[in-house]
């Protein structure tokens, strides 16, 4: 009996960031690649095309003096487990959500920003 991808990526996904990122890692070391590199390889034609930015990344700049709050605004956001939440928040600067629309990447940095935290859109 063989697994399907829709059943790698249904388990993928009820996993926790932190045990994603172990995930990613052990398949690095296990099949020698980089996932930066692959990334890299797939958005090699970014710079070639003139179209106007489509997908988001919001990151995490800082959390100011009101850490609890943010950490409470980005468990909202990602889903996230109290100590992941937490530990995201503490590693700052870092990508919250990658891949989202304008209008939701808007919505989540003014939701962090009233939370205290300073957030950047790239």
């Amino acid at each position: 009996m063989s697994i399907s991808k829709d059943d790698i990526l249904n388990a993928i996904a009820e996993m926790s960031v932190m045990d994603v990122v172990e995930l990613v890692e052990a398949m690095e070391e296990k099949f020698g690649v980089s996932a930066a590199a692959a990334v890299a390889v797939a958005g090699g034609d970014a710079g070639a095309s003139a179209e106007e930015q489509t997908e988001f990344d919001v990151i995490l700049t800082g959390f100011g003096e009101k850490k609890v709050a943010v950490i409470k605004a980005v468990r909202g956001a990602t889903g996230l487990g109290l100590k992941e939440a937490k530990d995201l928040v503490e590693s700052a600067p870092k990508a919250l959500k990658e891949g989202v629309e304008k209008a939701e990447a808007e919505e989540l940095k003014k939701a962090l920003e009233e939370a205290g935290a300073s957030v950047e859109i790239k």
